[in-house]
């Protein structure tokens, strides 16, 4: 049995493809998801699935999704090494007094080149700050993320795939969470 962790791209957001979370979670069990637990309402569900294939089960959900409540909603699957590799690779966290509640993680549907920050013109985007590392997209906000345009779609947008954002918080939670299954 293998645990997979399913990052939802705007579910419950400012009234866009609403959905709860008690009703993905029956829905995900009623097509064969074992012990599968949510984490706020915004879009991220552990399940435990026969299949090893993260772009397997990222399909299978995405279409269960659509199937059920009728919204296309892009799917970033998250292995538990990738989390890991967050906390221990987080270029940001090394800076003295770094405020974490403007730290965010982009997580990408495909892996990148280091170039690909040359097409997310990041300068432009001063004084906040992002560095690229493979699947993942290190952010640090310098007011906050409702304050930028470098955002989810801005970032699809300029590398041509999916990108579901999280905070700091949401990405240790969630790394808990993986090591408590």
């Amino acid at each position: 049995m293998q645990t997979h962790l399913i990052l939802l791209r705007g579910v419950n957001v400012s009234g866009h493809n609403m959905m709860k979370m008690d009703a993905l979670q029956s829905m995900l069990e009623s097509v064969g998801f074992q012990n599968v637990q949510t984490y706020i309402q915004s879009g991220n569900v552990f399940v435990d699935s026969e299949e090893e294939s993260a772009a397997s089960v990222g399909f299978k959900i995405k279409h269960e999704i659509f199937k059920a409540f009728g919204h296309e909603v892009p799917v970033v699957v998250v292995s538990k090494e990738d989390l890991e590799k967050c906390l221990k690779t987080n270029p940001f966290l090394k800076e003295k007094d770094v405020d974490t509640k403007k730290l965010y993680v982009a997580f990408l549907s495909n892996t990148l080149r280091t170039e690909s920050v040359n097409d997310l013109k990041i300068s432009q985007f001063k004084p906040d700050e992002a560095i690229i590392d493979g699947n993942k997209i290190f952010i640090k906000y310098a007011v906050g993320a409702g304050k930028t345009r470098l955002d989810q779609k801005y970032i699809e947008k300029k590398l041509n795939l999916i990108a579901t954002i999280r905070n700091w918080n949401t990405v240790t939670q969630l790394l808990k969470m993986y090591e408590e299954r």
